[in-house]
């Protein structure tokens, strides 16, 4: 299973959580199997998902997940600590682990030679961090929206990305929208 099937299985179980999707291709892949005003695609930013989807889930009741690399999660693993300290109840930090730097031309991570981001995530203090195979990862992940987090769940696959257009949308766009969207859930709670 790649990146791209992983997105796809996770869709469905998906509801009106909020997703901070990691930049590059995870972001195009996510747009072009399940655009929503919920979705925030990053673009050129990387390592800040699940900086940012922290901060947005102590704003909001609705859950954050973050959907995030390992490549990306491996530059800011501050954010860990982070995470355990906040304790945010409804935030899922949801690592796609293909072993790669996907977005830059697959060069090997860390992760690729044995070192564990669910192990680390734990040892900052996230008692819910667990590596599934992406053929888990759905079902892990619909358990984690239904239960208090914070939780942090590394889906392994293989690396590989399917050749996508870009999203055809400016930055302040996604901006713009997201904004609105997280505006009127504000409003609704």
């Amino acid at each position: 299973m790649r990146r791209y099937e992983l997105l796809q299985s996770i869709v469905p179980v998906l509801t009106d959580e909020f997703i901070i999707c990691n930049l590059g291709f995870p972001s195009q892949e996510l747009y072009s199997i399940r655009d929503s005003d919920h979705n925030f695609y990053m673009l050129g930013s990387m390592g800040l998902s699940s900086s940012i989807g922290l901060g947005l889930s102590m704003e909001i009741d609705n859950t954050v997940i973050s959907i995030d690399g390992d490549g990306s999660v491996l530059m800011n693993l501050g954010t860990l600590p982070s995470i355990a300290l906040e304790d945010s109840k409804n935030f899922i930090l949801f690592i796609v682990d293909n072993g790669s730097y996907g977005s830059t031309g697959d060069q090997a991570t860390q992760t690729a030679k044995g070192t564990s981001l669910a192990a680390i995530a734990k040892a900052s203090g996230i008692a819910s961090s667990v590596e599934v195979p992406g053929e888990q990862a759905a079902e892990t992940l619909a358990k984690c929206i239904k239960t208090p987090g914070p939780h942090v769940i590394v889906a392994k696959v293989e690396p590989g990305s399917p050749k996508l257009t870009p999203i055809p949308m400016t930055s302040l766009a996604i901006r713009d929208r997201f904004r609105e969207a997280v505006k009127q859930a504000k409003a609704q709670a």
